[in-house]
């Protein structure tokens, strides 16, 4: 039986998210929704041309941002994105963004992304959040398939991804647009019920460990 390791605060519903997103609580950070008064950190986090290289362009100014977190907001309310910031735990600035968008409606099939500020890299702090999220898209949202997308060029991303037990499916030739370039994009995919045997047997070699 899988047992979810995430801690949620409060106890969130399948549909209850759509009226605010839960806290997730890691070791050493937490995810929660991103907010208006999140601005500026995440402009100063994202005006990094090392962490936005390979990222779709972020907002430019900081009404841009704010017009993105509103954004989120209605989507989310909509029930067909959530949008998370990861922050160290005592702290409430953004180290990195989290999100689920819809590929299908009611989120059984969505796409996730993410960007961590490049101090963080390589700390293992990506793997930490992106536990939180995948274990509330599978057991909160009910995502059946999740996907995630890395320009093939971007050895870090994709290395993220398969650490994290993302299988690659194929490349989408010449499908991402940055910077007047385009580039090859891997697809890579997790479903629900390949994520629960993976981390109950995480669990399982942990508590022999321990013993």
């Amino acid at each position: 039986m899988h047992v979810n390791p995430l801690t949620i605060e409060p106890v969130i519903t399948a549909a209850g998210w759509r009226g605010g997103l839960p806290l997730l609580l890691g070791r050493r950070l937490r995810l929660r929704e991103v907010r208006r008064s999140d601005a500026v950190s995440l402009m100063a986090m994202l005006t990094s041309a090392e962490v936005t290289r390979f990222i779709s362009a972020p907002p430019t100014t900081l009404d841009g941002f704010e017009r993105f977190i509103d954004w989120a907001t209605c989507q989310r309310a909509a029930g067909s994105h959530a949008c998370f910031v990861a922050t160290l735990v005592g702290s409430e600035t953004p180290i990195g963004l989290f999100q689920v968008t819809d590929i299908q409606p009611d989120l059984k099939a969505a796409e996730w992304g993410f960007v961590l500020a490049a101090p963080f890299w390589g700390s293992g702090l990506f793997q930490e959040a992106a536990r939180l999220l995948l274990d509330f898209a599978f057991e909160i949202i009910g995502v059946h398939r999740l996907e995630a997308r890395a320009a093939v060029l971007n050895g870090r991303g994709n290395g993220a991804l398969l650490k994290i037990g993302a299988v690659p499916e194929g490349v989408l030739r010449r499908s991402f647009l940055r910077h007047g370039q385009r580039f090859d994009q891997a697809v890579y995919s997790i479903f629900g019920d390949a994520w629960r045997v993976s981390q109950g047997a995480l669990q399982a070699a942990s508590a022999v460990s321990i013993h």
